[in-house]
Order: C-alpha cells, then structure tokens, then sequence
C-alpha cells in the first residue's frame, strides 16, 4: 500500500556507493592498531584514510512501504538561495486544538519544513527550517522571526587567502539541526552544499581532487558547517562560524590538512565545560561554545603549507576534530573499507561525557572523565583496546573486528536518528529502522521497545521487529519517553509501564502522516514545556503538507 507522500530525504542505505574517505592516501584499515598518529603538538591526531558509507548529503532513511525499507524526515524545500521550488499551492495546514498543545505553523511565520527544534536557557525556542533558514519563537511572543544569508547566518568556511574570505562560487543553505545555548544563542548546523550527481561530496571533494591532481572546488568542500548565532537587542544577528576542519602540518598523514565534515545533523551544548558537540556526515566534532570568531591574521597565510614558517593551529576554528566509532568493513570484491557515518545522536552525561550515535556504531565519548582531554578521550573510542565502545546495539550477523571483516550481508546497520539522556545515567536511543533501546552508562543494551510505538505495524511492514523511530527526548519531570514516528508519524509516550499514543485523535491527520522531525525539552522554567517538530512532507499530488512546531505544556 503506498503512503499519500513521499519523503525526499533517502537515506543511501548500508547498500551505498562506496566513496572516498579520510586523507588522500586512499583505504587501509580502520582500527588495524594501536598507534594514533600524533601531530606535532604531540596531541594525537590518527591516521583517518579509508572509506565511509557517506554522501556527506541529506540523509535520512527512507522508509517507503513499496520499498519495505523505513525512510524519513522532512524533504528537500527547494533551491540553494533557500526559495520553495515551483509548483501547486501547499495544503492549508490545520492546527490540532487539543488541550494541553500549542502549535505554529505557517500561519505563525514557521517554515514550511520543519529539521530541528530547541529552546535557550531563556526559553526562546529557535527552530531549523531547511533551505529557508533559521526561525525563532521569542519568548512571549506568538510569531516566529526569519533569518537567513541575508542576516549574517554564514553556512561556509574561510578561505587561506590571507584575509580569510569567502569561497569562491554560489553559496548554499540548509539549516538542519539547532541547540539552544545561553540566553539569546543558538548553535546552528548547515547541510553541505549538493552536487551534481557523480561529482564528489562536500565530504569527499578535498581528497578526490588531490588525488586527481586538480584543484579542489571550495564551493563545495567549505559548505556546511556551523555557526554560533545571537539574538541583538536590536533584532539584528550576531554570528560566529566555525569552520570544521582541521588545518596543515597537523595531522601526520594527512599534511595538507582535512576538511571531511560538512553536514551537521545533530547538537548538543554542555554549559558546564562550554563545549558545542557537533554530529556530523564521518564523525563528531568539539566546538568551544565561547569562541568569538577573532582569530589571528597568521590563520589565513596563503602561501604552500610547506614553507618554513607556515602555521595554523586549532585556535583558528575554536573546533577539535573529528572522531568516529568506526569499524572494518569489507567489499563485495573484497576490498577493505571503513564504515562510519551520520552521528544523528548525541546526548550529554552528567559528568560532561558525551554518547554520539552513528548509522554504524555508537560511542561513549570519555571527555568529562578525562579531565576534558579531547585527545585522551578519542583514544578510547578509536583505539584498538577500546572495542567495545564501539558499540553495536542492534547486532550483526557476524560478530568480530578481525579478518574477514563484515560485508553488507554480515551487517544490520543501526541507524540511531536520535539519543536522550535519563537522570539514572541510561540513555535511550532511536532507530530510523529499529524503534527504540536503553543503554546502560557504559553501553550495555538493557532492552528495546518496538510493539509499544504508535508507528508499529508489521502487517503492513511485513518486518514485525522494525518501529521506524525518529526522534526521543527524556521528560525531565516524571522520567517519561517521547519517541517520534518516522513514517506514518505520531508520537508514543512511554510512561510508568504504559504506552500513551498521541495519534489522529489528538493531533489530526496532517500531522500524524508525515514524520516528527525532531523532540527536546525546554528547560527554561519549572514547568514542563515539550517541543515537537513536525517535519512536514509532500503528497503525491506535489502538493506540500508543511510542518509545525508543537509545544506540549499538559501532564
């Protein structure tokens, strides 16, 4: 039976292409041994070739009922200039008035397609409207504000042209993901910026070109990213980019410097050590929440980064980057590749550690544990002692991270759209597959929930152990879980041993058709404030259902 919609955001499954990964030397083994590369600062930064299961694009799993595969999220919005394509009218959205829920939609001034929702510590909520920009509900007010290019917001690094300019080319934005942080400050997260089909990804450019020994297009492997945004009192923008990547002359076998993450899917702010944690497209990166942007002249020195006196340090981006959980994968022609991408899930301990959820792996990044060592942390989550943080929650067919490693056929890729913390140290974790499971603090699998979930049919699915799952929050004030459909949405409530639907009746149809983009808790207040957002979606017909931000303030 086929939907009414269509979602754009296929995700290319464990069955992608295999594209270029980390550094230009091509594909050795992803954990062969021990010895991290170390940079010259004598910070480890180890070796990252190989290969990745990425497109560094918009991915979200598909999960069409024609193809029996669960699929996702809300789709594309139209042109790079952040302008809806041309084509019918959207469909008239009609606002639930259920007790206990508040929503915003276009009526408000929200966007049409709704990525990611969050709220400031002073209960601003801001909201990532795709390719028409950012958008913001102040406190006390009931019209959402719009932002754009237009206003500062900057999806692109700087070039080393010794001024730190733009790159050259057209300019691309997609704003994906959000997380409130202080008081009128959001971080901000970009999609990299599409390419023509069979041209190498924002992920892959910098290294494809040096292999191919022509010059690398920066329009594209500078797309993305982050910013840091802030609400002036005279409405206008304050924005401060980062720029994730690493420069030259720091990482031993990659000289030249590496610019792999682009696309920022999920953040999260840790206020206790100022630190901005960035999920990207390869692996996750760290932001210090307090850089301003003002950096040194020395940062931007055009000339080759093999002259005597050439410099860049991480000063130059306020980033460290980038880790993953990564693991050994093997080709169809027995090739050797390394699998890691689309880190969807990032939820912070009590301690400042950080678990970052990946379509392969998940990881308990040890940051708080280790006095805020990034380096001493990564080493526990990439090296070969550590194998089991990385962790596999829905297992494989074939266990093991020794020769022959895992084909596709060894693999069930584990998808995680989203991860939240639980006040006794578990976290809860979302599948775009899967449904839901519970980690222990250390990661040990406490048990999964499919048959609960509002979205669960497997007569329809014929695939009785999927729960495409796209979104989960803990609710600070009773401990429930919210979990998010991602097809046929609708939201499950997990409260004191019983599953609390919030389906057509409460929400109407428009909204439980497409899927729910994204769930976080507003912790501005003592009262409780859920945010929800809905993603929206296209019909058949081409005709947009747009999305919303829902806010529930009820028991």
């Amino acid at each position: 039976m086929k939907r009414g919609w269509r979602a754009t955001h296929a995700l290319v499954m464990a069955s992608a292409m295999w594209l270029a990964g980390c550094g230009s030397s091509g594909g050795h083994p992803a954990q062969g041994a021990d010895d991290a590369s170390t940079d010259p600062t004598g910070e480890p930064g180890p070796p990252d070739s190989g290969t990745d299961l990425g497109d560094g694009g918009d991915s979200i799993p598909d999960a069409g009922d024609d193809a029996g595969t669960p699929d996702a999220g809300p789709p594309d919005a139209g042109t790079d200039a952040g302008t809806p394509d041309a084509g019918p009218p959207d469909v008239v959205l009609t606002l639930p008035t259920t007790p206990g829920w508040q929503f915003y939609g276009p009526q408000q001034g929200g966007p049409r397609f709704v990525f990611a929702v969050s709220s400031d510590q002073g209960g601003n909520i801001w909201v990532a409207g795709g390719e028409e920009g950012l958008f913001l509900l102040k406190r006390g007010e009931t019209t959402l504000r719009h932002f754009t290019m237009a206003d500062g917001l900057h999806p692109y690094g700087l070039m080393r042209d010794g001024k730190g300019g733009p790159p050259p080319g057209d300019k691309y934005l997609k704003v994906i993901s959000v997380a409130g942080g202080k008081s009128g400050t959001v971080f901000v997260g970009y999609e990299g910026k599409p390419v023509a089909k069979g041209k190498p990804t924002c992920e892959d450019e910098w290294d494809q070109a040096d292999n191919e020994g022509r010059p690398p297009d920066a329009s594209v492997y500078k797309s993305g990213d982050a910013d840091k945004v802030s609400l002036q009192q005279d409405g206008t923008l304050r924005v401060v980019h980062y720029d994730i990547h690493t420069g030259p002359n720091r990482i031993a076998v990659e000289m030249r410097g590496r610019e792999k993450l682009c696309t920022i899917y999920r953040i999260a702010y840790d206020p206790k050590t100022s630190s901005v944690w960035f999920g990207g497209n390869h692996g996750f990166a760290r932001g210090d929440a307090e850089f301003d942007g003002h950096v040194p002249s020395w940062c931007f020195d055009p000339r080759p980064y093999t002259q005597p006196g050439f410099r860049w340090d991480y000063v130059c981006t306020g980033v460290l980057e980038h880790v993953h959980p990564a693991i050994n994968g093997s080709t169809a022609n027995g090739g050797d590749v390394l699998l890691t991408d689309r880190y969807f899930g990032v939820a912070i301990t009590a301690n400042s550690d950080v678990f970052f959820g990946g379509q392969i792996r998940s990881t308990r990044f040890y940051y708080g544990s280790n006095a805020n060592n990034y380096w001493e942390a990564q080493k526990q989550t990439e090296n070969a002692p550590y194998v089991s943080n990385r962790i596999d929650i829905w297992q494989d067919h074939v266990q093991g991270e020794s020769w022959p490693y895992p084909t596709e056929a060894d693999r069930v890729d584990d998808h995680v759209s989203a991860m939240s913390m639980a006040d006794n140290g578990d976290v809860w974790v979302a599948s775009f597959v899967h449904g839901l499971a519970r980690l222990s603090p250390s990661g040990q699998l406490q048990g999964t929930v499919t048959s609960q979930l509002i979205n669960y049919t497997p007569a329809a699915r014929g695939k009785p152990s999927m729960a495409p799952t796209s979104a989960v929050a803990v609710d600070p004030w009773d401990g429930s879980v919210w979990a998010g459909g991602n097809w046929w949405g609708g939201i499950t409530r997990l409260k004191g041993g019983s599953a609390i639907p919030y389906g057509d009746a409460t929400l109407g149809r428009q909204f439980v058709f497409g899927s729910v983009a994204d769930i976080q808790m507003d912790r501005s207040s003592s009262n409780r404030k859920v945010l929800v957002g809905f993603a929206g979606y296209v019909g058949t017909d081409g005709r947009v259902v747009p999305g919303a931000l829902g806010i529930y303030t009820g028991e």
